[in-house]
């Protein structure tokens, strides 16, 4: 396993109205992050908040290239990205203690957070496909090419690792620095990571690790 030090590259805000950053996600132009009873999108480069949407954001946000797919109150529901509409509802596998989500291999990725683990699941039904075990809490997911990354956040200490999507196992760990936390997770699909900052009202970004 490489193990590193992760290099934080920029933080954004914290934002106007926002105490908590819980998921977060990227639709290739504006960066997304739930803060409790809003969706709020912003713009990466100038950090400047762009959009908001009035729906229950508790954890997880993923995109599938075309909508927006929120954790809240045990359930996940896909939402109209524009309007924030919800469009249609599944139930989340962890029952209210789910974390992460993201869009991968046209399925949904969730973490459970102290179940530690990781689901792959149907996105039409809610269906466990699959489930990843892991040694620590699981906050934010994300794929990055044929990567499957996540965070954890146990105690003071964070890090985001990348893990075999078949077994589990750690294959190279990046530590954040101490009392810096990681509630969500998201990739820009190429050498950025947005990193949810919980309580702070922060996103950080952090560079990606090229091997």
């Amino acid at each position: 396993m490489r193990k590193a030090k992760a290099e934080i590259i920029r933080e954004y805000g914290p934002f106007p109205g926002c105490k908590n950053v819980g998921g977060v996600s990227f639709d290739g132009r504006n960066a997304w992050m739930a803060t409790g009873e809003v969706l709020m999108a912003f713009d990466p480069d100038s950090g400047d908040v762009q959009r908001t949407l009035d729906i229950a954001a508790k954890a997880g946000t993923a995109f599938d290239g075309r909508h927006l797919y929120q954790i809240a109150d045990g359930q996940i529901r896909k939402l109209d990205p524009e309007s924030g509409a919800v469009l249609a509802t599944i139930p989340a596998p962890g029952g209210g203690g789910d974390s992460g989500l993201a869009w991968a291999e046209g399925t949904l990725w969730v973490g459970q957070y102290t179940g530690r683990k990781i689901h792959q699941i149907d996105p039409e039904t809610g269906a466990v496909l699959r489930t990843i075990e892991s040694n620590r809490h699981v906050t934010g997911v994300t794929w990055v090419e044929d990567e499957l990354w996540h965070g954890t956040w146990e105690g003071e200490a964070s890090e985001l690792r990348r893990i075999d999507p078949r077994t589990g196992e750690v294959r190279e760990q990046l530590d954040l620095p101490a009392g810096v936390m990681v509630s969500g997770l998201e990739s820009d699909g190429r050498d950025r990571f947005f990193c949810g900052g919980g309580n702070s009202g922060k996103v950080r970004a952090v560079k990606r690790p090229r091997r």
